[in-house]
């Protein structure tokens, strides 16, 4: 009895472990898919400041991975970027908006779905 107690908890411990090991993963690649996602923000924005007319609608590579910067949009003063990062399962959307003028950032913000 006291054997199969043991053992239960011995496999109990192992399948913790197991799957802690997973969560550790996805979180990786989450973290990895937000540094992408804000990069190609990055890279908007200095395309902006360089060009005022860029328009987007890009695939940035940043060591052998790729995000997409969707086509700009305004809203009255305002440029909007939108950009996808996707690592493994792992998806980041962000939604920046910055003034036109000086490429302040007024609104930063990930999104379910783009």
């Amino acid at each position: 009895m006291i054997s199969l107690l043991v053992m239960a908890i011995t496999f109990s411990v192992s399948l913790t472990g197991y799957f802690a090991r997973f969560n550790t993963l996805t979180t990786e690649f989450k973290e990895i898919s937000s540094f992408l996602a804000e990069a190609c923000v990055e890279k908007a924005l200095l395309s902006l400041a360089a060009n005022s007319n860029y328009a987007g609608n890009e695939n940035i590579t940043v060591n052998g991975r790729q995000c997409a910067i969707f086509p700009i949009e305004i809203s009255g003063s305002d440029k909007i970027i939108k950009t996808k990062a996707t690592v493994e399962n792992a998806v980041t959307n962000l939604k920046v908006q910055a003034a036109s003028v000086n490429l302040s950032i007024t609104s930063w913000e990930e999104l379910p779905n783009l």
